[in-house]
């Protein structure tokens, strides 16, 4: 989601240490034992538990292809849904998660959002143990040494880079971190395919063709998608955009049991591999 506006000051360390398009849309196998411990983990938050029914992350992860024992780097975390499977996941693994995150600071403001994410790594940096902090915006992308990650994964992050005009420079970014054969996992916001790409997507969608060539353009190849986050109900039309529906609700009480139950958006799950 787009990032939110209100901000508040940091008290927190970080020591806390188009023919692939007609490609039918790949079968996820099934979790492994510790990915499903992770996310059935009595630690996590209960809101983001509650979301998994429209987010899947048992299915999502498993068609990434993550395994124990990778490096793993996520991209801008937002408010941390995902951080909490894959640390543990990949700590019990041997492994090593990263974060990018967006910067504290911009426009002389504070991003409450990576503010709260940074709390919350404190606070359990006990459970976590080491993770590393890197940073990914338009001017910077310090979270990786070249060819030394296994995955990169992003979820709903796209439109953002898009609206803030450096997307091809943060998939530059993600070409040059990967090792050869390693996975780009991208979820986002599906468009409608009968209206042209807004460049700047600031009705947060994402055309699915768009975003394959733009991945493309990159220099990663297609290697399929998976449909599990998809929601038919979703018409992608409202003044708000994407964040007319939950979890945002951006019109609060107005029309909210309608937008509740056409539920979260139309997400696309595409997955990428840098070649060999």
């Amino acid at each position: 989601m787009r990032m939110p506006r209100s901000l508040r000051p940091l008290a927190v360390a970080l020591a806390a240490g188009v023919a692939l398009l007609a490609a039918e849309a790949v079968p996820a196998a099934d979790a492994d034992s510790a990915l499903k411990a992770a996310i059935a983990s009595p630690s996590r938050t209960a809101k983001f538990v509650a979301r998994d029914a429209a987010r899947h992350p048992a299915e999502e992860l498993t068609f990434f292809g993550l395994q124990p024992g990778q490096t793993v780097v996520e991209l801008w975390p937002g408010g941390g849904y995902w951080t909490e499977i894959l640390v543990p996941y990949l700590r019990q693994g041997h492994g090593r998660y990263v974060a990018a995150l967006p910067p504290i600071v911009k426009d002389g403001e504070e991003n409450e959002t990576t503010q709260h994410w940074l709390e919350a790594l404190a606070t359990r940096a006990p459970e976590y143990g080491p993770v590393t902090v890197g940073w990914l915006s338009a001017t910077q992308a310090d979270f990786a040494p070249a060819g030394s990650v296994d995955v990169i994964l992003t979820f709903r992050n796209l439109h953002n880079w898009m609206y803030e005009g450096f997307a091809d420079r943060a998939l530059a970014a993600c070409f040059t971190a990967l090792k050869p054969g390693g996975v780009l996992g991208v979820e986002a916001h599906r468009g409608r395919t009968d209206k042209p790409q807004d460049p700047k997507a600031e009705n947060g969608y994402v055309r699915e063709d768009y975003a394959i060539e733009l991945i493309k353009k990159a220099g990663f190849r297609y290697v399929g998608k998976s449909e599990i986050n998809a929601n038919p109900r979703d018409t992608k039309d409202y003044k708000e955009g994407v964040w007319t529906l939950p979890p945002t609700l951006t019109l609060k009480d107005q029309d909210r049991a309608k937008y509740l139950a056409i539920g979260e958006a139309d997400n696309f799950v595409l997955k990428f591999e840098k070649p060999r």
